[in-house]
């Protein structure tokens, strides 16, 4: 006997609870697979910022001693341990103002919000114009006039 000779002799009433049932558990299935796929992407990702930020702190204890090493080096070049030590300081302050020009250009390219601030502006000159809505009184309100009053 088939599936679909097993489907002829259930009822529609039984047929549509069925397929209730089924598609409720197709969904809580899709549901469970999409948690355990976003727990394994957040765990990848944490670790991944745990290693860029174990990287970062290694790069900066890294900083102070390939500056020291830099500075022996010119100096063992024959110029003196303080010139070596200037030209290297020279070096990083030359390389920040660099990082800062590019800052600033990109910083320059920065435009307003001009559509939200049109936006805003419309939206506050017609609230400007707005009046509130004429409520009628208690007297003219023909739902109250028809509501009696207890005297309690």
């Amino acid at each position: 006997m088939s599936a679909a000779d097993d489907g002829a002799d259930r009822s529609l009433g039984q047929l549509v609870a069925t397929a209730t049932a089924e598609m409720s558990a197709l969904v809580h299935d899709e549901i469970a697979l999409a948690k355990a796929e976003l727990r394994q992407d957040a765990k990848r990702a944490g670790i991944g910022s745990a290693a860029f930020m174990v990287a970062g702190v290694l790069a900066l204890f890294a900083l102070p001693v390939l500056s020291f090493a830099a500075a022996y080096g010119i100096h063992n070049l024959g110029l003196g341990l303080a010139w070596s030590f200037l030209i290297v300081g020279g070096a990083f302050l030359v390389i920040a103002a660099l990082l800062i020009l590019i800052a600033l250009a990109k910083i320059k390219k920065i435009k307003k919000p001009e559509k939200s601030i049109a936006s805003a502006k419309e939206t506050a000159a017609v609230l400007q114009k707005a009046r509130p809505h004429p409520r009628p009184a208690d007297s003219d309100h023909p739902v109250l006039e028809s509501v009696t009053r207890s005297s309690v």
